[in-house]
């Protein structure tokens, strides 16, 4: 189904999600992209993209301003079919590679550049202001959308958070796996809070606590936020 576009008299819909790691933000702004015909930014990802690039280039990610220049350099394509989420740095897919251990343990270097941060949220602005797009991340409700028609903070005990990461890192979520996965969870959100606000919702943000949801009651749960009038475009 074609993304929903703006007209004078229906302008086209955008969600925000923003959520603290393993809240499961991604997995369900996809779905809620797919039940609406909208697309689907991980704004996440840009912030690995740009990770994976440095370091191929053997850019020092402690070197702000480097890392701030290679930003605004980065030839980035970022797809938006939520059924085929690909990421492109220069013609390279590297959807896969901006997901290992070694990428996830130094991105916060990256997401906590102010150069980067100011690059990365001009371009998700971009994105946002064409509408017909479910955008999830980090600061997504307070500073790149703000004016969303559907603003939602989705958390979830940190239990819960890391269970979920280690099933997906590990494949298991027993004692082991998520004692491994506490490290990455909780530093990298102490990290990145310094710089953008996931723990908290903003005045007219909604809280979707999925501690105790299903995915698919989750997808439900952010769905009933979407009002009447433009949930069917």
């Amino acid at each position: 189904m074609p993304a929903p576009s703006a007209t004078p008299d229906r302008p086209a819909l955008v969600v925000a999600i923003d959520g603290p790691s393993g809240s499961g933000k991604s997995t369900v702004a996809r779905s809620v992209a797919r039940r609406l015909g909208l697309r689907y930014v991980d704004t996440g990802a840009m912030y690995r993209a740009l990770t994976w690039w440095a370091l191929s280039r053997g850019v020092d990610l402690t070197d702000s301003a480097a890392v701030a220049g290679l930003a605004r350099e980065l030839p980035l394509t970022l797809g938006t079919d939520p059924d085929d989420p690909h990421v492109l740095v220069d013609g390279v897919e590297v959807g896969d590679a901006i997901r290992l251990p070694e990428i996830s343990a130094v991105v916060s270097a990256v997401a906590t550049n102010l150069g980067v941060r100011e690059e990365l949220v001009r371009r998700q602005r971009e994105v946002a202001a064409g509408g017909g797009v479910v955008v999830e991340g980090r600061d997504i409700t307070t500073v790149v959308a703000p004016g969303a028609d559907v603003r939602v903070l989705l958390t979830a005990s940190e239990e819960a958070r890391l269970a979920r990461r280690a099933l997906e890192v590990h494949g298991s979520d027993d004692a082991d796996a998520v004692e491994a996965t506490r490290d990455h969870v909780v530093r990298r959100d102490a990290l990145d809070s310094t710089v953008a606000t996931f723990t908290e919702a903003a005045d007219g943000v909604a809280v979707v606590d999925s501690s105790h949801l299903t995915l698919e009651e989750t997808v439900e749960a952010v769905l009933a936020l979407v009002p009447m009038d433009v949930e069917a475009r």
